[in-house]
């Protein structure tokens, strides 16, 4: 597989709107989307989620049935939300998640590559669900793909709001992909001003902030990917998150590369360890920051 070819890979398939195409209840959010605006649609692989604006940009949130009222509720963190992302292969990772009282949430920020407009639009998003919908201030971020960018590069800016990691093929390093020359446009630099700056962008490199806050972090990777390869990225953060005094786990997959393998959506390791940190933030409504 080419280094071209990851839309598809994650993303894996042309999605089939008559199977898909859900109806959403459209929450009206003071100051993000008018009453009168045009209805927003995004296709989830899951029934009961609501869609609604950050600025222009289209965000979801997908509710557990059932929750305790005196208690703020745990979410996971998606990315990246794009068309046709999350897909159907997230609904069994989903179910156990709403199972278990905890919301999913994500917000599209377009082929961002981490950079810092993405960054503010996730910001923005944090404050409307924490504050707004009674969210639990600390998210599980569940970075897929190049969803690592987008949420490793908000999470060293905001530790105290991250309560675990857990990556899919996470990508984590801007040289690995999509390559300087590709990324500096989302960044409003030249790929030279982006070498010179790469250590303020690059997740492998801005993974003190965490260790320090001792976020937990889980990865499942590919020894054969070569999109997204596993020694530029994963067995980087963990080498470099072992030597912070950090706590990681890397699960190597042999023989998997960049593909949608059943296995990286059904991992129960990785939806346990989601389940454990979730409900680390549930335990009342008065809950603070360290």
């Amino acid at each position: 597989m080419t280094k071209g070819a990851l839309h598809h890979a994650s993303t894996g398939f042309e999605p089939n709107r008559n199977s898909l195409l859900k109806s959403f209840a459209i929450i009206v959010l003071s100051g993000f989307l008018p009453a009168c605006a045009q209805p927003v649609e995004q296709d989830l692989p899951i029934d009961g989620g609501e869609v609604f604006r950050i600025g222009d940009r289209t965000a979801f949130l997908i509710l557990p049935e059932k929750s305790n009222s005196d208690d703020l509720i745990p979410w996971v963190w998606y990315a990246p939300t794009l068309p046709g992302l999350p897909g159907v292969e997230e609904k069994w990772m989903f179910e156990q998640f709403l199972s278990n009282g905890i919301a999913i949430a994500g917000v599209d920020v377009g082929e961002s590559n981490g950079s810092p407009k993405g960054r503010s639009v996730y910001s923005e998003l944090h404050r409307v669900l924490t504050e707004r919908r009674g969210l639990a201030p600390k998210a599980c971020l569940l970075a897929r793909s190049r969803g690592g960018l987008m949420l490793y590069n908000w999470a060293a800016e905001n530790p105290e709001y991250v309560a675990c990691i857990a990556g899919i093929y996470p990508v984590c390093n801007l040289r690995s992909y999509p390559g300087l020359a590709r990324a500096c446009d989302a960044y409003g630099m030249s790929e030279d001003q982006l070498a010179a700056k790469l250590v303020e962008h690059n997740p492998i490199d801005r993974l003190a902030p965490l260790a320090k806050a001792r976020v937990p972090i889980f990865h499942i990777h590919g020894d054969s990917d070569s999109v997204v390869p596993l020694d530029k990225n994963s067995a980087v953060v963990k080498e470099r998150y072992d030597r912070l005094g950090g706590e990681m786990e890397l699960e190597i997959v042999n023989e998997q590369g960049h593909n949608m393998w059943s296995g990286w959506f059904n991992s129960q390791a990785l939806v346990e360890f989601v389940i454990a940190h979730g409900k680390d933030q549930s335990s009342n409504s008065t809950q603070s920051i360290d």
